[in-house]
C-alpha cells in the first residue's frame, strides 16, 4: 500500500475520509483528508483509488492555517 514515505499508492485502503465543509459540492477541485492516522493523508476527491500524499500533523495544520489566512500565492 505505501509507495514511499510520503505517499500511499491506493488511498481507498484508508478509512476516515472527509471533505471540508467549505466544499461547494461541485466535485471540481475538492480535496479529502482522513482522520485517525499517524500522518494526515490527503487525496483528490475524484480519485478515490488514486494516491494520497501524507503530511505530518504540524505540516497539515500549517497548510490549513495558511489557506484560512490567505497566505498562499494565487496562480497566474
Amino acid at each position: 500500500m505505501v509507495s514511499n514515505e510520503r505517499t500511499i499508492s491506493d488511498s481507498s485502503a484508508l478509512t476516515g475520509w472527509y471533505k471540508s465543509s467549505y466544499s461547494d459540492g461541485s466535485q471540481s477541485e475538492c480535496l479529502e483528508a482522513a482522520r485517525g492516522h499517524a500522518h494526515v493523508p490527503v487525496r483528490d476527491s475524484k480519485a478515490v483509488t488514486g494516491p494520497a500524499v501524507l503530511f505530518s500533523l504540524d505540516g497539515w495544520m500549517e497548510f490549513v492555517t495558511a489557506v484560512k489566512k490567505g497566505r498562499l500565492p494565487h496562480p497566474q
